[in-house]
């Protein structure tokens, strides 16, 4: 099961013009690829959550140039480009009492997905797989 519990990086980012240039720059400084990558704001910070090829190197690497990087756990499932794609594994999760944070949609080279973060990782694949869902592993992204 470790290998289908992702490891997301939330990047802090100051919500003031040029600061997310300025941390993708040392992004690609420190050769950092992101994989997917969502940002969210508030009022005072944004937050990039990315995947990233490596992501306790890339976490390293950061904190290195004084960037805010926490890891979390998240989970991927696979969905397609198709109408209510998004049902079923709201539906499944629901109905197992596990509760969505957030969560966002990617397209790879051989995978399409939805990346959640979760209350209960573990819990949230046992019911994928229960419920028939593909459950994204590390080495697909």
């Amino acid at each position: 099961m470790a290998d289908k519990i992702l490891i997301q990086l939330s990047i802090f980012v100051n919500n003031t013009p040029g600061r997310l240039a300025a941390v993708a720059k040392t992004l690609r400084d420190c050769g950092i690829n992101m994989k997917a990558c969502n940002l969210a704001e508030s009022t005072e910070f944004g937050i990039l959550r990315a995947i990233v090829d490596d992501p306790d190197a890339a976490a390293a690497k950061l904190a290195g140039k004084g960037i805010i990087a926490r890891k979390t756990e998240i989970v991927g499932v696979k969905i397609g480009d198709v109408p209510g794609s998004l049902y079923e594994p709201a539906h499944v999760l629901g109905e197992a009492g596990i509760n969505i944070e957030y969560g966002y949609a990617f397209t790879g080279k051989e995978v399409e997905g939805l990346l959640i973060r979760v209350d209960d990782p573990r819990k949230a694949i046992e019911a994928f797989e229960r419920a028939g869902l593909e459950v994204i592993d590390r080495s697909e992204i």
